[in-house]
């Protein structure tokens, strides 16, 4: 499969025009010759990749599947991530759910053989070509089931599957026997047959439930993009000890957001609750809160929790490189009808945030009238005693 220089100098003139607009406009008597449903998927697959894959993108060449693909690939920020676990020394390298190749492409240049493997034949050859178009090296495509491929597969140092998360319905799974493959079904022979095994699932995965189902679990990276959880990776390795959770927050600056700790820590951990509000307000980053490092963090930088179940945190002391948001706290008071009425008057506009609070968002706008937006950021919270509070502040600090 190959793009003529028609259709790539099609694609590129018309890659900006809106492509509902396109598809009714195009005359496709016209066009005939040129495949007008491969030029409107190739156009879709651009737009997404454009952002989604900037490295990709540069290549004119690259041919671009359906779009549910696409949406289920991993983005170059995540997949750069997954090649920077791997640790040196490794040489083989199998991707038993090759989907795009994204994290295959990615992946595969950190070992000395690798083998995509994926069982929808129209995707296993555009893969291949593509693999051909980025110069990947002794790289090898298969077209068979991750099941069938493992049975008689030779031991490599390192696995690597992206269970489906979709029924055929097209209905997202969250449970990992509701997966394709079951991991829970092969992971015996997937030890046997890798050092390592790294998994990608679903950052709606209960990773509770996961940790019950998996074995040998010695990492779990919960993996955000501009402070939007985006996937969880579970490692599983034969010397496995204690298992570590890796909160990860990537940033477009190219800045990076780490924060460690183990089930044992979190559990043990000693930390005091505030019983008033001192001078910065903190707000962890997505992935420190899906992976339920809430008491890990306030013992870490040394912080007060608000209330048990309000994951905010407090201190009188600039913490300027927490994983997450810090506000300057302008004020805070409990919510009657007096102090709402007084703050109301002075905030027209306001950002605000609801964290162990009988009321929503839009309850709160809807009882006092104020706009969303500006610089003003207000939680709508309760503190160790149970004091209902409103806490309003300006955002002014990030993490490095």
């Amino acid at each position: 499969m190959k793009l003529t220089q028609q259709q790539e100098d099609f694609i590129r003139q018309h890659e900006d025009n809106d492509i509902r607009e396109l598809a009714l406009k195009l005359d496709k008597d016209k066009y005939r010759e040129l495949d007008v449903d491969l030029l409107l998927k190739q156009i879709s697959g651009r737009k997404t990749a454009k952002d989604k894959l900037p490295s990709w993108y540069n290549h004119d060449e690259i041919i671009y599947p359906v779009h549910l693909s696409i949406e289920q690939a991993s983005s170059e920020a995540t997949a750069n991530y997954k090649a920077s676990l791997i640790p040196d020394g490794n040489s083989t390298f199998a991707d038993l759910t090759g989907g795009m190749g994204v994290d295959f492409a990615f992946l595969s240049q950190r070992f000395a053989q690798s083998v995509y493997v994926e069982q929808n034949r129209e995707l296993c050859e555009t893969a291949g070509h593509n693999f051909e178009v980025l110069g990947l090296q002794n790289v090898a495509t298969e077209n068979s089931t991750s099941e069938a491929y493992l049975e008689k597969m030779l031991a490599v140092d390192v696995i690597y599957l992206d269970p489906s998360r979709r029924y055929d319905t097209g209905k997202k799974v969250v449970r990992i026997e509701d997966c394709s493959p079951d991991v829970t079904k092969i992971q015996d022979l997937l030890l046997a047959k890798a050092k390592i095994v790294l998994i990608k699932f679903s950052p709606m995965l209960d990773i509770s439930l996961a940790i019950k189902s998996l074995k040998n679990v010695s990492e779990i990276h919960v993996v955000s993009v501009e402070n939007e959880c985006k996937e969880l990776l579970f490692l599983l390795s034969s010397e496995k000890d204690r298992t570590r959770y890796i909160a990860v927050n990537l940033n477009k600056n190219g800045k990076i957001e780490k924060f460690y700790f183990t089930h044992e820590e979190e559990q043990n951990a000693e930390i005091s609750f505030a019983g008033t509000i001192g001078k910065y307000l903190y707000e962890p980053n997505a992935s420190i809160l899906k992976a339920g490092g809430f008491k890990s963090v306030a013992q870490q930088f040394d912080i007060q929790k608000l209330h048990v179940n309000s994951h905010l945190y407090t201190s009188d002391r600039l913490i300027s490189n927490f994983p997450g948001r810090v506000f300057e706290v302008t004020t805070w008071f409990i919510p009657n009808k007096k102090n709402i009425k007084s703050f109301v008057s002075e905030t027209k506009k306001a950002n605000i945030s609801v964290r162990n609070f009988p009321m929503s968002v839009a309850e709160i706008r809807q009882k006092t009238g104020i706009k969303e937006g500006g610089d003003v950021y207000f939680f709508a919270t309760t503190v160790g005693n149970g004091t209902k509070v409103w806490v309003v502040g300006e955002k002014g600090f990030t993490c490095c």
